[in-house]
C-alpha cells in the first residue's frame, strides 16, 4: 500500500507566513512614519490645553470688569475695525459671560503658498470691552504658538495641499501599525504568564525589558481611543473618507436639500443698524449659547450668519440663523437637532478628535493617549536598534574564533 505522506507538524517557536507578513509589516511601515507619527502625536499633545493655557497667557486682554449695559454691536465692530484697518472683520465673538471681552477677527489666506506662514497673510483678532467699547488687546494668531503647534500637527508647516496628505497618509499607516501590534501583543497562552507579559509592565526589568514592556503593554491600553483620534485626524485629511464616515453614519449618500438664502435689494431701508437688529434678535433664540458667533455678510448678496455654542471647548451642537444684511429680517434657519446622524457626527469630528466632547476628563484622556502614541515610534525603534546590535554580535564571534585558531 502506498501510504501518504503525512503533513509536517508546524514547529513550534516557528511563526507562520501570516505572522511573518504582519511583524513585517509593522516593522518597516513603522520605521517609515515613525518621525512624523512622532511629531504629529507630540504636537497634538500639546494643542489639547491651547485654550486653557491661551486664557492664562492673554488673561489681561480677554477678561474685563463686569458693567450694566453692553454697546451695539455695530459699534464695538466699527471701533475694532478701526483698530485693524485695512484687514475686513471676517468673523465676531461674544461671550454670555460678563467678564469676557468680545472678539473680532479677519483673516485672508493665500493659497498659492507652499509654507504655513506663507499660506495666510494675515490672522489677527482684536479684543474689545463690549462695555465701553475700549481695545484690550491684540492678537497675531499666524504667530502664537499653539497656532504654530497646530500647523505642525495639521500639514508640518507647510501648506495644506502640500503638508497635509503626508500627515494624512502616515495617520493611515500608524491605523494599520495599530491593528498589526494588536496581532503581534495577542498572548499565544492566556495563562498566568501570559496575562503578566502582556497586560503588566515589568519595572523590575532590566531597561530593555521595560522599554519592550511599554511599547507592546501602553500599546495595547492605548488601542481603541488611539484609533479614535487617528480615525477622526484623517476625515480632513481625506474626503473620500470624510464621505465614508458620512454616509456609515447616515445610512445614505445623498446629502440633505439644504435652501439657499440671500441679501437684497440693497435698495431696503430698516429701521435701525441691521447688524444690531439681527443680533438682538438672535440672542433670545441662542438663549442655550455661552459663545454666540456672527460672520457679517461678505459680498452684497450675502447674509448675517449668527449662531452659538454650548460650552467653551466644543463647537458642534450649534444652531445658526441667516439674516439680510440690508434689513436685518430673519431669512433662514439651521437646527442642529434637524441634523442628520452623518451631519451631527462630522459636526462633532474636531471636539471628538481634541477631547473636548468628555470635557476635562476627556482633554486628560486625549492629552495621555497623544503623549503615549508619541512614545511608540521611540520605544519601538529601539527594539529594532537592540536586536541590530544582538545580530551584529552573533555574526562577529564566528570570525573571531576562526581567526584565533
Amino acid at each position: 500500500m502506498v501510504q501518504r505522506k503525512k503533513k509536517q507538524a508546524h514547529k513550534p517557536g516557528k511563526k507562520s507566513m501570516a505572522r511573518v507578513v504582519v511583524d513585517k509589516l509593522h516593522l518597516w511601515l513603522g520605521l517609515a512614519s515613525g518621525i512624523i507619527v512622532l511629531i504629529v502625536s507630540v504636537t497634538g499633545c500639546l494643542f489639547v490645553f491651547q485654550r486653557e493655557i491661551n486664557e492664562w497667557a492673554y488673561h489681561k486682554e480677554m477678561y474685563i470688569t463686569p458693567q450694566e449695559h453692553t454697546l451695539p454691536l455695530s459699534e464695538l465692530r466699527a471701533r475694532a475695525q478701526q483698530a485693524l484697518g485695512d484687514k475686513p472683520i471676517l468673523s465676531m465673538t461674544t461671550w454670555r459671560e460678563p467678564d469676557r471681552a468680545w472678539e473680532f477677527m479677519a483673516y485672508k489666506a493665500n493659497d498659492s503658498a507652499i509654507t504655513y506662514f506663507g499660506s495666510m497673510d494675515y490672522y489677527e483678532s482684536v479684543l474689545v470691552n463690549p462695555y465701553n467699547g475700549a481695545i484690550t488687546g491684540r492678537i497675531n494668531y499666524k504667530y502664537n504658538f499653539f497656532m504654530i503647534v497646530k500647523g505642525i500637527h495639521w500639514s508640518l508647516l507647510l501648506s495644506t495641499p502640500y503638508g497635509q496628505p503626508i500627515v494624512g497618509w502616515s495617520t493611515v499607516i500608524f491605523v494599520i501599525l495599530l491593528i498589526t501590534g494588536l496581532i503581534m501583543w495577542w498572548p499565544k497562552r492566556w495563562n498566568k504568564a501570559g496575562r503578566d507579559q502582556s497586560f503588566k509592565i515589568k519595572w523590575k526589568a532590566g531597561f530593555k525589558r521595560v522599554n519592550y514592556d511599554l511599547h507592546n503593554v501602553l500599546g495595547f491600553y492605548s488601542l481603541l481611543i488611539a484609533l479614535v483620534l487617528a480615525l477622526t485626524g484623517m476625515v480632513w485629511a481625506f474626503k473620500w473618507f470624510e464621505k465614508a464616515v458620512y454616509v456609515a453614519a447616515a445610512g445614505s449618500a445623498t446629502p440633505p436639500a439644504t435652501t439657499q438664502v440671500s441679501s437684497g435689494p440693497a435698495t431696503a431701508v430698516a429701521s435701525g443698524n441691521p447688524l444690531d437688529i439681527a443680533f438682538q434678535t438672535a440672542l433670545p433664540l441662542l438663549k442655550d449659547a455661552t459663545r454666540v458667533f456672527v460672520y457679517p455678510a461678505a459680498y452684497p448678496e450675502g447674509v448675517h450668519m449668527i449662531g452659538g455654542y454650548r460650552g467653551k471647548d466644543i463647537y458642534f451642537g450649534s444652531d445658526e440663523y441667516q439674516f439680510d444684511q440690508y434689513t436685518g429680517k430673519m431669512l433662514g434657519y439651521s437646527p442642529y437637532a434637524k441634523k442628520n446622524r452623518g451631519e451631527k457626527l462630522l459636526a462633532m469630528n474636531y471636539d471628538i478628535h481634541v477631547g473636548a466632547i468628555g470635557g476635562l476628563p476627556g482633554k486628560m484622556i486625549a492629552f495621555i493617549i497623544s503623549f503615549i502614541c508619541g512614545s511608540l515610534p521611540v520605544t519601538g525603534f529601539y527594539i529594532w536598534w537592540g536586536k541590530q546590535k544582538k545580530s551584529k554580535k552573533k555574526a562577529v564571534k564566528p570570525v573571531a574564533r576562526l581567526n584565533a585558531v
